[in-house]
């Protein structure tokens, strides 16, 4: 898919911003074929300011950059979306996002955890760990969801909060492996989840 700056009468196209961690829009702004260019060489977000009719990187006077993650064109060729990590709040009033939102929640960090561990398994490394959890099939990996809870549950009842998130990832990471040996996705659960709150 291409941009086609000639749909615009100014050669402008709307770039919505977003977290791509914790997928959050933080701003929308405008670029022209140039702005467009440098932010693809450079994988730093420069737009084209309307108000100073001039190329403009995000963070060019408060290091608040924009690291561009992805890159999306929509269907009609003339909007993109990019998928950033910023160096800071994103707006100029010290907000996170434009729209006064608080950019929190890192759960889509999931989808992405569950992408490599899928990748482990249809393509087996040596080295990793998650394809030797696969190898020895879904006895041993319900095993090691099992063991990881029992151990969780023992740090619940001490004081160590960085013991208590250890276990807490180890067995929330050995359950998303165990969803995958059984061909399911994270949101066939939040579904249940849904369906269940739906319900009350």
């Amino acid at each position: 898919m291409t941009i086609n700056f000639d749909k615009s009468p100014d050669g402008l196209i709307p770039a919505v911003i977003q977290d791509d961690q914790t997928g959050k829009v933080l701003m929308l702004g405008y670029m022209n074929e140039e702005a467009y260019q440098k932010t693809q060489a450079e994988g730093v977000v420069t737009f084209f300011s309307r108000s100073k009719q001039r190329l403009w990187t995000k963070g060019e006077t408060s290091n608040n950059f924009l690291y561009v993650r992805q890159i999306l064109i929509d269907c009609d060729g003339d909007t993109v979306l990019i998928k950033v990590s910023p160096a800071g709040p994103t707006c100029h009033t010290g907000a996170d996002t434009c729209f006064e939102e608080t950019n929190q929640g890192k759960a889509q960090f999931l989808n992405y955890l569950q992408a490599i561990i899928h990748d482990r398994k249809v393509n087996p490394t040596e080295k990793s760990y998650t394809t030797s959890l696969f190898n020895r099939g879904v006895n041993k990996i319900a095993q090691k969801v099992g063991e990881e809870a029992v151990e969780l549950v023992i740090e619940a009842k001490d004081d160590n909060d960085d013991l208590f998130r250890g276990e807490a990832a180890d067995l929330l990471f050995h359950f998303l492996v165990l969803l995958e040996q059984k061909n399911m996705d994270l949101d066939d659960i939040i579904s249940v989840l849904q369906t269940r709150h739906a319900g009350k």
